[in-house]
């Protein structure tokens, strides 16, 4: 059993750069900047921005990072996306971290997250898929597709 759980630990080790381990773990006093929540309850959901100039931005979950890149200027956010050093959200199915920009999400499916309605984040488009069609989802989208459009689905 130990050998397994070095496995893992190794291969998530070499999967997941450091620095993101770090900066995607959120502590225990650290809110959503959208919502206000404690971000540290709800581990499975975090999603993080991380800027060029060090700033960390912690979420609840993607709807809330979403509206936050959306409407920078309503939570105090650098506006320009060239600012952006890496966005973090967990896979749904591993709960691993993957760069939000390259996820691929679930709209409209029976999975709740921290504050109801989700948008559910996928490292593989075939996994974000499957989960569709298993939850009863509406469609997979692209992170450039996640609009204000999107974002009123889910309200």
């Amino acid at each position: 059993m130990i050998k397994k759980i070095q496995l893992f630990s190794l291969l998530f080790t070499l999967t997941v750069p450091p620095f993101a381990l770090a900066v995607a773990t959120p502590g225990p006093k650290d809110k959503c900047l959208v919502c206000g929540m404690f971000v540290a309850k709800y581990p499975d959901w975090t999603a993080v921005v991380e800027y060029k100039n060090g700033r960390v931005v912690q979420f609840d979950g993607v709807k809330d990072l979403t509206k936050g890149l959306l409407t920078p200027g309503k939570y105090g956010l650098p506006k320009a996306p060239g600012d952006i050093k890496a966005i973090w959200v967990k896979d749904y199915y591993s709960l691993t971290l993957v760069e939000g920009r390259s996820a691929s999400y679930v709209i409209g499916s029976d999975v709740l997250g921290p504050m109801g309605k989700e948008l559910i984040p996928f490292a593989k488009a075939g996994d974000a898929k499957g989960f569709l069609k298993d939850h009863l989802g509406e469609k997979v989208l692209r992170f450039d597709q996640l609009t204000p459009d999107v974002l009123k689905k889910l309200e």
